[in-house]
């Protein structure tokens, strides 16, 4: 009952916050601005107040992390592995090269404008894969602030932004087919909402396009996650070593996998196996990936009542820019890949 108890007010406190972003998100058009955007700014917004209250914290460290964790999971039930077929060739073709650009641009970017690795990592994530989604699977791996997590966030969302208003003016400007542009806005554009705004402003057949090929591109959180852990690892044991001075003895150690292995992803896969298997009704499945994203807006809402704006303004502009020279770049390489093959 006490840990009930403890847990208790900073959980009723992430619930309720959620609820009221999914309405506030509701009242706009497309869900352009979506929950958990809403959630984490009006986090950010009311933690000076909350901060005061000691009570919350409990609730707000499990919502953010086991809370987070289980909204990944279950977002398993929203993907099967015959999408990727659906989709075909061409998308994974184009994703291949997004991804590079995301995670090479962005590190030769982090390194120039002498970022935090881990803020420069989570904003390609966020670029390169689903947007917020994907910055709150990479997050708990590499053992991110909150404050670097609601920055990246905050840097996709506002380039999404402008995208949406962009995207269906340009596909019309490029003549642009329904497959091209659906390729072209799946794999371009970052949150799910902005894609469906994006998509079905240009036609009904482009937005169910552009839906799949993003749903697509989530599926490629599982090895990034995998490949962060280890990143993380190396670089803590350095770290350790250098501290220590027994890099000589030490550096010859394997990494421990069993320690960094991300099981939660192992979780995700196996619920998108499930739902791959069709035993599933429909209606469950969509239940699931309901309870998903709300949880996924409760953890964010957690982490922008965690996250302190003046710690996070001290980061300055250069993440903001190095989140649109990305995001621009992905735009980009993804609209001269399709040209190559024949897409557009």
């Amino acid at each position: 009952m006490r840990v009930f108890q403890k847990y208790l007010p900073g959980v009723l406190t992430t619930i309720l916050l959620a609820l009221v972003s999914i309405f506030l998100s509701g009242l706009i058009p497309y869900q352009l601005i979506s929950a958990g955007v809403f959630a984490l700014l009006i986090g950010i917004y009311l933690n000076p107040l909350v901060s005061k209250y000691t009570k919350c914290g409990p609730g707000f460290d499990l919502t953010s992390k086991k809370v987070l964790r289980l909204a990944i999971i279950l977002m398993g039930a929203s993907l099967s592995f015959s999408q990727v077929v659906e989709v075909g060739k061409f998308s994974l073709f184009v994703m291949v090269f997004t991804l590079i650009t995301a995670f090479g641009g962005g590190y030769l970017l982090g390194k120039a404008f002498n970022m935090n690795w881990k803020l420069s990592s989570l904003i390609s994530a966020g670029t390169g894969i689903c947007g917020g989604s994907a910055v709150a699977a990479i997050a708990p791996v590499i053992e991110a602030e909150d404050s670097d997590i609601a920055y990246a966030i905050s840097a996709t969302f506002i380039f999404d932004i402008v995208m949406v208003i962009l995207f269906p003016i340009m596909g019309r400007y490029f003549n642009m087919t329904d497959l091209g542009y659906g390729l072209w806005t799946g794999t371009a554009v970052n949150d799910t909402s902005s894609v469906v705004a994006a998509g079905y402003a240009f036609s009904d057949a482009a937005g169910s396009f552009s839906v799949i090929v993003k749903l697509t591109r989530t599926l490629s959180i599982v090895p990034i996650v995998l490949i962060f852990s280890y990143i993380n690892e190396r670089l803590t044991r350095k770290a350790s070593n250098s501290v220590n001075d027994q890099a000589t003895v030490q550096s010859r150690e394997k990494v421990d996998i069993k320690k960094i292995f991300p099981w939660f992803i192992l979780m995700f896969l196996a619920v998108v196996a499930i739902k791959s298997t069709g035993i599933i009704p429909e209606m469950i499945c969509q239940s699931i990936t309901k309870t998903s994203k709300f949880f996924m807006v409760m953890s964010l809402g957690a982490i922008g009542l965690k996250t302190n704006y003046n710690k996070l303004a001290k980061s300055g502009f250069k993440p903001m820019l190095h989140g649109f020279i990305i995001s621009a770049l992905v735009v980009i390489v993804s609209f001269l890949v399709q040209m190559l093959v024949g897409q557009v």
